[in-house]
């Protein structure tokens, strides 16, 4: 079959567009896994699919599948961005406010006038069981308003981490220096870890100011990218409850600058995480599969 698709890339973290609007998109996760192939496909991060939704007052439904696994997964910050980018630019809607659906939450995407895109995120998840992480035989160190727990890396290393979900699991940790943090080595680690069920993103913060980080993400099923939306969401978060950063912050990642706000270090923890950021179209091609 040949499929139509659309290149795109968010801070650096790239994807696979598909139109499902018109007609069905029904791919294995091997298709899936063939369109992230740099060597062999298209090469991409996840592989977004734009279907229309059922459900009213919803714009479309947002569907995300790794490159690097083929498996569907719940949430994708940067792409969310390139999701709105893409149904403007193909005239599926003109509105600059869209609501979408993803297998996990509710998004609401706004463009913005300079051409970036702020994402509603919803409110980030620090209820264990539904991240989830099992906490059986873990206990905890507590820092600021946030709970620390240890993860066993190997060799005698123990990596201390906050866990939290933005509508996929996080495991965050703060790090001198992120461009020698041991990111290849302790993420593959860190991600299949026993604790999380359904694995888990590996992010390594360093602390620059109250009001800027630096970040490097583990992706879950896709490795090392060049920036993670979402983790880029659950980094300031977690540095905010752990008293180390201010309701806004600028994080650097390798792919570029995100802007990241959320207002919940007061005490209202359901408070939404806004994250701005560019979305840019590379370029269209058509594929055999």
């Amino acid at each position: 079959m040949k499929l139509r698709f659309t290149k795109m890339q968010g801070a650096g973290n790239d994807f696979v567009v598909l139109d499902a609007t018109q007609a069905p998109i029904d791919l294995t996760p091997e298709q899936y896994r063939v369109l992230g192939d740099r060597r062999f496909g298209v090469g991409a991060d996840q592989i977004l699919v734009v279907e229309t939704s059922r459900t009213p007052g919803v714009d479309f439904r947002y569907r995300i599948f790794n490159g690097g696994s083929g498996d569907e997964v719940e949430q994708c910050g940067n792409g969310a961005r390139c999701f709105v980018r893409f149904v403007r630019d193909k005239g599926l809607s003109d509105k600059t406010t869209l609501r979408v659906d993803t297998v996990s939450s509710l998004l609401e995407l706004r463009l913005q006038d300079d051409g970036r895109v702020t994402v509603d995120m919803g409110a980030p998840v620090f209820d264990l069981a539904r991240v989830p992480f099992d906490a059986a035989g873990a206990t905890p160190r507590r820092r600021g308003d946030f709970e620390l727990w240890p993860l066993d890396v190997g060799d005698g290393v123990v990596s201390e981490v906050a866990v939290l979900s933005m509508g996929n699991p996080h495991a965050v940790q703060v790090v001198v220096d992120v461009d020698h943090a041991p990111v290849e080595l302790h993420g593959p680690l860190i991600e299949q870890d026993s604790h999380f069920p359904r694995q888990v993103n590996a992010g390594f913060m360093q602390i620059v100011s109250r009001s800027h980080i630096r970040l490097r993400v583990y992706e879950r099923g896709a490795g090392e990218t060049l920036a993670c939306g979402t983790g880029a969401c659950a980094a300031v978060v977690a540095g905010i409850r752990l008293g180390l950063l201010d309701s806004k912050v600028d994080v650097d990642a390798r792919g570029g600058r995100l802007s990241i706000e959320w207002q919940g270090g007061n005490g209202e923890r359901d408070c939404h995480v806004l994250m701005t950021g560019p979305a840019e179209t590379v370029y269209e091609g058509e594929i055999e599969l």
